[in-house]
């Protein structure tokens, strides 16, 4: 898939919600946590799967119950409308999760 033209972080932010500029790049980052492991794994596959048909795969950590994330198109060295599009989608996941007790 072609990357869209670089937006960069900083405008990317402003549009999403609970996430922050990576420091010393262009680039996104945002911790969520869950209530457990299975929470966390269960959100990493959804996004995993996501991730795969728009072929943009995640920078990410999982350690028990957190999963960091950093989003940037490596492409195009900075943050674009693909990167936006899979936070949102990350964040209604784990809106989801917060407001029906599963991840």
């Amino acid at each position: 898939m072609k990357s869209s033209s670089v937006l960069g972080a900083s405008t990317a932010v402003e549009q999403l919600p609970g996430w922050g500029v990576e420091e010393g790049r262009d680039a996104i980052r945002r911790e969520f946590t869950f209530k457990s492991f299975n929470e966390a794994f269960g959100f990493m596959t959804r996004v995993a799967l996501k991730a795969e048909k728009m072929n943009h795969h995640p920078e990410w950590c999982n350690v028990y119950n957190r999963v960091t994330v950093v989003l940037t198109s490596h492409d195009v060295q900075g943050v674009t409308e693909r990167d936006v599009t899979l936070a949102r989608f990350m964040n209604e996941l784990a809106d989801h999760a917060d407001k029906h007790g599963n991840g």
